[in-house]
């Protein structure tokens, strides 16, 4: 079992950046294919990024695919997800996730989620 805390979350003008960070515990963390998703108000969740164990493998959402980056650093157990010129779309709270399955797994853990607003 996992337990993730994410931070990193705020409020930020259009344009700007944002890096979330998501520390697992244990010492399993390679083992967990990780993701970060979102949810805004009134909408569904969306799977935003995911990246494999290893790192070599990862994944984006079309809404932002070339403008956000996950990457991992399984010494630190942690996964990051840089999000550079941020639109008032991006506005919801952003959850890390993992599961043991790979980067189109179910995720099994959950984190509580951090909020970011950007204001237009």
């Amino acid at each position: 079992q996992v337990q993730l805390v994410e931070s990193g979350g705020g409020l930020v003008q259009a344009g700007g950046s944002l890096r979330l960070s998501c520390v697992a515990s244990g010492r399993t963390f390679s083992s967990y294919a990780m993701g970060w998703f979102r949810q805004a108000p009134g909408k569904e969740r969306e799977r935003v990024a995911a990246i494999s164990r290893s790192g070599g493998i990862t994944y984006y959402a079309d809404s932002v695919k070339g403008r956000f980056t996950i990457s991992r650093d399984n010494a630190k157990n942690t996964v990051y997800l840089q999000m550079p010129s941020l639109k008032p779309e991006d506005t919801a709270v952003y959850y890390c996730a993992a599961n043991l399955q790979g980067v189109a797994g179910v995720y099994d853990y959950w984190g509580q989620g951090t909020q970011v607003t950007v204001s237009s």
